[in-house]
């Protein structure tokens, strides 16, 4: 690496909504219409070759469905996009359809993240819908020059875990959508070298192609 991964901060997850007035009303009817009509329903995030659109790519081929990817060039549009009634399904940060959850205008179908909420217990984890193992979260991380001194690094983890287990901070993290990990050192090192190896994957499977 050309850097030293010092801590993964927070991470943010995501989740998967329709419209209020959508007839797809669980995970399950989602997959199900994708599976009546290949290549029909439509599904929203932004992108493209950005974390949520490979974890859609990567979702469409756990479940083997042909779904068309609407990119928007951002999560807020795109999130707007299935309100308006403009896609059928979208991929939103957990910060950008809280309040439309929580005030009846989307509804949750699933969360990407490796397990439900505290502030939205209903969602479920995709993995538990059938699909273990699946999970999919962007997140935040402090890294360092390549041959950045031990010391330092030692002193720089030490302050981050530090602030990450102070309580005010981590209700502020968390208000403002961030879920504290303060995940450090070689455990950060191996999270950063397992999602290389996933998107990749998943890069090479789907031909996503940056644009």
């Amino acid at each position: 690496m050309s850097f030293e991964p010092i801590c993964k901060l927070v991470r943010v997850p995501h989740f998967i909504v329709v419209n209020k007035d959508s007839p797809l009303k669980s995970f399950a009817d989602f997959i199900a219409a994708a599976r009546a009509k290949p290549g029909e329903l439509t599904f929203a995030t932004v992108g493209p070759a950005t974390g949520p659109h490979i974890a859609f790519e990567t979702l469409k081929r756990r479940a083997s469905v042909d779904v068309r990817f609407v990119p928007y060039p951002g999560t807020t549009p795109s999130i707007n996009a299935v309100l308006g009634g403009h896609v059928a399904v979208a991929m939103g940060d957990f910060r950008d359809v809280i309040g439309a959850l929580q005030g009846g205008l989307l509804r949750g179908l699933a969360t990407t993240a490796p397990a439900r909420l505290e502030q939205l217990p209903d969602i479920p984890t995709v993995a538990e819908l059938g699909y273990p193992g699946y999970e999919a979260e962007s997140f935040f991380g402090l890294v360092a020059p390549a041959g950045t001194p031990k010391e330092t690094m030692t002193q720089l983890t030490t302050w981050v875990s530090a602030a990450l287990q102070d309580a005010d901070v981590r209700s502020k993290l968390v208000n403002a959508g961030l879920f504290p990990t303060g995940v450090c050192g070689t455990e950060f090192a191996a999270h950063l070298r397992q999602q290389h190896e996933h998107y990749v994957q998943a890069i090479r499977e789907a031909n996503i192609q940056a644009q």
